[in-house]
């Protein structure tokens, strides 16, 4: 066993991952990045945020302290400048909401690896209500651990704009995707497991959220990686291959 390997010491990542250029572990959290689009090409976190503690301590205040990561090569990382003046927001992949015991915590998910150009009407309305539906899915006493692998898409068929411009002013230009994915794996108080996949277009949504469900094997397909794949057996063969339905009440929008 190397004792370097992420997959050995990262928890959130003991179901496995997509390939990337590059993982960034974070405390709670773990980044796998894409040098080609200058964003995550995923993240992968464990939204159960230690509930037996949060009665016991003062969640922290949101952070907004945007920024560069600089575990990142200059050359294939976002710089704050490329969003400024865009009219896209820096959208988060893992929620600061989901990471607020901690200051540090917190403070990483505004980091800019963190982030990709999203569309401030999805942002703020039907991303934003999805991720509070997965809080509350966590939040039921019959859940143990919620894990949500969350991955910005882009389309072959569709041609890509960015934000930024590639020169001294702005730095490195980022891709916008077209859409965003999310699949939440949940494990219940009997050793089941539940999953989700959600494909969400980088705009303002229409619907509610039970309309942008999709089979986990064509998210697969159209990311360009495997998802929960240390997960063996037949149910979740099944799972990937269907739309569960929706855990009631949480999941009403």
């Amino acid at each position: 066993m190397s004792y370097d390997d992420p997959f050995q010491m990262q928890r959130e990542l003991r179901y496995g991952a997509p390939v990337c250029d590059q993982i960034l572990i974070g405390r709670q959290f773990t980044i796998g990045y894409s040098w080609y689009f200058r964003q995550a090409k995923w993240t992968l976190e464990i939204i159960n945020r230690e509930r037996e503690l949060i009665n016991e301590v003062t969640l922290q205040d949101r952070m907004d302290n945007f920024r560069a990561d600089v575990r990142i090569p200059k050359r294939f990382r976002a710089g704050l400048k490329a969003y400024r003046g865009s009219g896209f927001d820096r959208g988060h992949l893992v929620a600061s909401a989901n990471q607020d015991l901690v200051r540090t915590q917190n403070s990483e998910t505004f980091l800019l690896s963190n982030m990709s150009p999203q569309v401030p009407g999805l942002n703020r309305q039907g991303w934003r209500d999805l991720e509070c539906a997965i809080r509350d899915l966590d939040a039921r006493p019959d859940i143990l651990e919620t894990y949500v692998l969350t991955c910005p898409v882009f389309y072959f068929n569709r041609s890509v704009e960015t934000i930024g411009q590639d020169d001294k002013e702005y730095g490195i230009d980022v891709p916008i995707p077209h859409a965003f994915m999310k699949s939440v794996l949940a494990e219940n108080d009997k050793g089941k497991l539940h999953l989700w996949t959600f494909e969400m277009p980088n705009e303002k949504l229409e619907h509610d959220l039970g309309h942008y469900l999709v089979k986990t094997y064509d998210a697969e397909q159209i990311v360009g990686g495997r998802f929960w794949d240390r997960v063996a057996g037949g149910d979740m063969h099944r799972a990937k291959g269907g739309v569960d339905d929706w855990i009631e009440p949480m999941w009403d929008t």
